[in-house]
């Protein structure tokens, strides 16, 4: 591993079922239980999908042309079964259009490839996801 392969965020309580996330760079976001309109810890796993590979297929498309219209989304069921509470039937769905030109012609021509490349390789919430990666859980002494 390279010292630079270290990632962290800090979660911290604002108040009962609300919290925020600041990551090292000093970015927030809030979220809680969904009892308004904050995210939900699930909500922000799906953004975190969509997003990674939509940053993967922004760099390569938009190089060649400034899409007209770039959406993401991303669904899944929340289950609860033997195996605990888990989504499964998680997809990804790109929705992106290009003006006419000959720059739009190529982003058009890579866009599956790169939504593929990006799923197969490069996303790494969704290779994490996919792969299985355990997580473990502690508590350190107050």
């Amino acid at each position: 591993m390279s010292e630079n392969s270290a990632r962290s965020v800090t979660v911290e309580r604002t108040s009962t079922g609300h919290f925020v996330a600041t990551n090292t760079r000093g970015g927030t976001i809030s979220f809680g239980t969904g009892s308004d309109s904050e995210f939900t810890p699930v909500e922000l796993l799906l953004a975190a999908l969509g997003g990674c590979t939509a940053v993967d297929v922004d760099v390569a498309t938009s190089r060649h042309a400034e899409p007209d219209t770039f959406t993401v989304e991303v669904s899944g069921n929340k289950v609860n079964d033997e195996l605990g509470n888990r989504l499964t039937d998680l997809a990804v769905t790109f929705t992106v259009t290009f003006p006419d030109g000959e720059g739009a012609d190529r982003a058009r021509t890579i866009l599956p490839r790169a939504v593929q490349t990006s799923h197969d390789r490069l996303c790494t919430v969704s290779r994490t996801v996919e792969i299985g990666t355990p997580v473990t859980a502690t508590v350190e002494d107050a």
